[in-house]
């Protein structure tokens, strides 16, 4: 598998480059403004490009360490034009978040035998599309051969429970629910049980996108997982963390609030095909070391891709004449 997980389709390039149009349209037109009758990167471009960084949600402390490695780059090399600042860009933002970025076990959906089953905990706000992320990831890793376990745990949400049946049906998954106001613990756990009984590979647990403090967050969180260990005594494996790529600087704050309660270890960005602000995934990646995992591009179930940070950078400053 080593070798196959390497590879990034034709097919994964076309979703990503359509998924990510109006956030290159958006940088690109405001990196063609700073450089505008400028035939070289000096200290005035430099100003101007930290500008358009900042405006493009890529954060304060990753615009402020993008603009340092620009000027030592510029100086070591003497002499660098506009015309090879794309490249440029692309380069240094890789070796920025590159050593963030965990080369995923389970590339291609794959789960290995010891893991099994291997239990995702989905966290997040309401709105970030947090139930239609479990929903693709379920079809994603039903479609790769494994039998997935859905579990309704978000049991306050009015329609919470019957969207993630909708899904469960749309990716052929097993949905395991109670009435809403349930425990959520309980469904876990019930789900859990079921899931190591019927031999599943992957269990997705779907979870409250709000209670009415930190406190009552971190308790339920806590809760679902100690439940969960007492079937699975790794698990949950992954807590995953869905953020929306569209509320730019918003997404940061999420990331903030759910590290303080819980032990995230992945992150999904989603709905960046229908923002400008996708360089939130550079941000986010350089500022918090929380492995980006996954990123939404579209409406299809196939638009859930695994975070590739070189094909992404690349896709970001291909600079289109």
């Amino acid at each position: 598998m080593g070798f196959f997980k390497k590879i990034f389709s034709k097919e994964k390039k076309e979703i990503l480059d359509s998924g990510l149009q109006m956030t290159k349209e958006g940088v690109w037109s405001k990196i063609t403004k700073a450089v505008a009758g400028k035939s070289k990167i000096d200290d005035d471009v430099l100003d101007e490009l930290e500008e358009v960084f900042l405006t493009s949600d890529l954060g304060v402390d990753t615009t402020l360490e993008l603009i340092k490695r620009l000027e030592e780059r510029v100086a070591r090399d003497k002499y660098v034009t506009t015309a090879d600042l794309h490249n440029l860009l692309a380069e240094e933002i890789i070796t920025m978040i590159e050593p963030n970025i965990k080369e995923s076990e389970l590339d291609d959906f794959q789960v290995s035998a010891d893991s099994k089953p291997y239990v995702i905990l989905v966290v997040g706000v309401n709105g970030v599309g947090k139930t239609t992320t479990v929903g693709k990831l379920a079809h994603q890793y039903a479609k790769a051969g494994n039998k997935v376990f859905l579990a309704a745990s978000d049991t306050y949400r009015a329609a919470a429970i019957e969207q993630l049946q909708t899904w469960g049906d749309r990716a052929d998954c097993t949905v395991i629910k109670q009435k809403m106001g349930s425990d959520p613990a309980a469904v876990a756990f019930d789900t859990v049980c079921a899931a190591k009984a019927q031999g599943a590979d992957v269990v997705i647990i779907d979870t409250a996108g709000r209670l009415h403090n930190k406190a009552n967050l971190m308790r339920e969180l806590e809760k679902i997982s100690k439940v969960v260990k007492r079937v699975v005594p790794d698990a949950p494996q992954e807590v995953l963390l869905v953020l929306d790529g569209g509320t730019g600087q918003n997404a940061y704050l999420q990331a903030e609030q759910f590290a303080a309660v819980t032990n995230i270890n992945a992150l999904a960005v989603t709905k960046l095909d229908g923002t400008a602000k996708g360089g939130v995934v550079i941000g986010i990646s350089h500022k918090h070391k929380i492995p980006i995992k996954y990123i939404g591009l579209g409406e299809k179930m196939e638009d859930l891709q695994i975070f590739n940070a070189k094909e992404f950078v690349k896709s970001l400053f291909d600079k289109k004449e």
